[in-house]
């Protein structure tokens, strides 16, 4: 292993975490995601052409910087890309429409299409959701209503996160999750948007160039008639009826998915969150990026808290 200068080590470091999932990337994907390293484009830009050392590691082919020996990836980043493109404009629709639910304040498209890197366009389409206080499983079972509303035309929807407002902070601190918060793209609640990525700071140590969404959608804010009936809808679940329906719900579904869990995964099942998470791809994408570093003698990032 040649020895690489800390920009270099974060351009394979990137290029490896990447390939993870045969997602070669342009310049300005690589600089938005660069790991662990801050540094502008220009700089950026200069070091993957002029670097002798890097070149050893890793080309650039039709637009796209890979692993040297990996450029056979880009027709399968192209294929997604269109896959993505065609799936979006239903992903936005349906993400949107969830935004006129009762009590839910923010939604986020998450997951490979987040990044444009849907395996084909009838992939699942992952969201996280945001909800009041004291509410999140009335409108996780409210979200479940749209989800069997757009299965039935052939489109597979994944409410697969949905936590309280007083609840943004992230437990798990390391790149994956990071990656995860990183490359979600908000389509309704930007303020709420906001206060996750300023409550979960720790992830500009793994991405510190990331401090924006990479890919943007327009802000759905509910209005007009969906706006009212969504207020009527919130003051009568307010008080004692909302809460009996939020615990109801939340011990039936309990019941339900703990049933379902190996304690293996990465679910999270209490009063502020509805992570469903029973296999925990994360574990898998958190080995194998381990792995890879050690090929190249490279070694992981990590923070303390």
């Amino acid at each position: 292993m040649l020895s690489l200068t800390p920009l270099e080590s974060a351009i394979l470091r990137t290029l490896l975490y990447a390939d993870i999932f045969d997602f070669p990337l342009t310049e300005a994907e690589l600089h938005h995601f660069l790991i662990g390293y801050a540094v502008d484009l220009q700089t950026l830009r200069v070091a993957l052409r002029n670097s002798e050392r890097l070149a050893v590691y890793i080309e650039e082919c039709d637009g796209f910087w890979t692993l040297r020996g990996r450029a056979a990836t880009i027709s399968v980043r192209c294929r997604r890309e269109a896959a993505s493109q065609v799936l979006l404009p239903t992903a936005y629709f349906y993400g949107k429409l969830i935004a006129y639910l009762p009590f839910v304040r923010m939604v986020a498209l998450t997951g490979a299409l987040a990044m444009h890197n849907a395996r084909h366009a009838r992939d699942d389409i992952d969201y996280l959701i945001v909800t009041a206080p004291n509410r999140v499983w009335l409108a996780r079972l409210l979200s479940v209503v749209v989800v069997r509303l757009a299965r039935l035309r052939g489109v597979q929807l994944c409410p697969n996160y949905v936590l309280s407002e007083t609840a943004l902070a992230q437990e798990q601190h390391d790149l994956y999750m990071a990656h995860e918060l990183a490359q979600m793209i908000p389509l309704a609640g930007q303020a709420l948007y906001t206060a996750m990525r300023v409550e979960n700071s720790w992830t500009s140590t793994f991405l510190p160039n990331a401090v924006s969404p990479f890919h943007a959608a327009a802000e759905s804010v509910p209005c007009g008639l969906g706006l009212a009936l969504k207020k009527l809808a919130e003051f009568a679940l307010r008080g004692k009826l909302g809460d009996w329906l939020e615990h109801w719900e939340r011990r039936r579904k309990q019941r339900k998915l703990m049933a379902q869990h190996t304690g293996q995964g990465a679910a999270k099942l209490d009063a502020e969150r509805v992570k469903g998470h029973f296999r925990d791809h994360g574990a898998w994408i958190r080995a194998e990026y381990a792995r890879r570093l050690s090929v190249y003698a490279l070694s992981e990032l990590a923070i303390s808290g």
